[in-house]
């Protein structure tokens, strides 16, 4: 679903979500956090199918073992969306 949002109006969940990123800075928050902030996949594929979210996956390690990660950060689209 890809949504012009400087053309619409950010539903009250979208609008949380996009605070709740634009607060956690440069680095984004990872997929974890925001489930743990009570957000439905739902709204994460309407961020990033819409161009104001990127999901980025990593591959750190835990000791010995790699694990995957989801970091999701605001893009300048999702910026703007605020601001308006």
């Amino acid at each position: 679903m890809s949504l012009l949002y400087e053309e619409h109006q950010l539903s009250a969940e979208q609008r949380r979500a996009l605070e709740l990123l634009a607060d956690a800075g440069d680095q984004g928050c990872t997929g974890a956090t925001f489930l743990a902030y009570g957000f439905k996949a739902d709204i994460l594929a309407e961020l990033v199918g819409g161009g104001l979210a990127l999901v980025l996956r990593q591959t750190p390690n835990a000791g010995e073992w790699p694990i995957e990660v989801a970091r999701i950060i605001l893009t300048d689209a999702g910026r703007r969306a605020l601001e308006g």
